[in-house]
């Protein structure tokens, strides 16, 4: 296990030095000065100005030597500075990332747990009603598109019945403390991380069912049948354990997604993460910040796959024993 995980990650070294070089040149080919931004900002557009700014933020030195700094610089944990937020690119998103990752990870969890219960009850009663209707809802909820289902979530549970805050992810002047804050900041998230979780409850439910039903004819299912043990049992400790291996796998590679592909989700919400966070540095041509933001989310898809594969370790041990 030890030499899996070391093997493992000096291969995400590697990986993850790849997508250093990537995001620095992708960065560099969009168009746009971001010196011209800055002094457009700033209300002085004069060439003297502009050169300054190209001076002092290194935009004036060839390409090679600004990804030679960058380089050095990621190495030693400085992400840059933002010019545009006037404070450094790594505590903006240490600022953000906390907010992103409960809105993610309470997603992920909803969509794991709700997608592995309704694709077991369609496998239990493929062909039948429940089937038929999950089997809808996940097609439907699929084809949606999140802003959509975000924006209609915002009209319906907020503006018409009022369960539910539209925006942001606490109640502005409140001032609250202790568990009227825990309470406040969970009642703003249900929304966003229901609109998040869907589409990917979807995908889990369908590959369970799909799992499921592959194993369901298996000679050790049969077997179980045959010594007259209960079908919840059969279904919970046969069927699903041995269906649920390619269901980790997905949801492993989709966790570190999740981080990433939040931007419309916490746009829409007006939720604080790095992904609304990305999303200004786009518009405002803030290299450094997006730069860090790909970096981070970079990082967490690759810590992600290295837990997914070790937890397929611990799901299925003849893995861990064939490696």
């Amino acid at each position: 296990m030890l030499r899996a995980i070391a093997l493992r990650a000096g291969k995400s070294v590697g990986v993850i030095l790849a997508i250093v070089a990537l995001n620095f040149l992708l960065i560099r080919l969009a168009p746009g000065d971001p010196a011209s931004v800055m002094a457009g900002q700033a209300g002085v557009a004069d060439e003297i100005f502009m050169k300054q700014l190209r001076e002092q933020f290194g935009l004036n030195e060839p390409v090679w030597r600004q990804f030679i700094f960058y380089v050095g610089n990621v190495l030693q944990g400085d992400l840059g500075y933002s010019y545009r937020q006037g404070m450094s690119v790594a505590n903006l998103i240490a600022e953000r990332l906390p907010a992103t990752l409960l809105l993610t990870g309470s997603a992920f969890i909803f969509a794991l747990l709700a997608g592995i219960v309704l694709g077991s009850i369609a496998a239990a009663k493929a062909g039948k009603m429940p089937d038929l209707v999950v089997s809808i809802l996940s097609l439907v909820f699929y084809a949606t598109p999140l802003f959509w289902i975000g924006m209609m979530s915002i009209l319906l549970f907020s503006v018409w019945l009022g369960w539910f805050p539209a925006f942001g992810m606490i109640t502005v002047g409140a001032n609250l403390q202790g568990w009227d804050y825990v309470l406040d900041v969970a009642h703003h998230l249900v929304l966003p991380a229901f609109t998040l979780g869907l589409f990917y409850m979807t995908v889990y439910s369908r590959m369970t069912r799909a799992s499921m039903l592959e194993v369901r004819d298996m000679d050790f299912v049969r077997t179980a049948r045959a010594k007259g043990l209960a079908p919840n049992i059969i279904l919970r400790r046969h069927m699903l354990r041995n269906a649920i291996l390619p269901v980790i796998t997905l949801a492993g590679i989709q966790a570190g997604q999740l981080v990433g592909g939040a931007i419309l989700t916490e746009t829409v919400f007006s939720w604080p993460g790095i992904g609304r966070l990305a999303f200004d540095a786009l518009v405002q041509r803030d290299y450094q910040v997006l730069m860090g933001v790909f970096l981070i989310t970079s990082i967490m898809v690759v810590l992600f796959n290295i837990l997914t594969d070790l937890l397929y370790r611990v799901v299925d041990p003849r893995i861990g024993a064939s490696a």
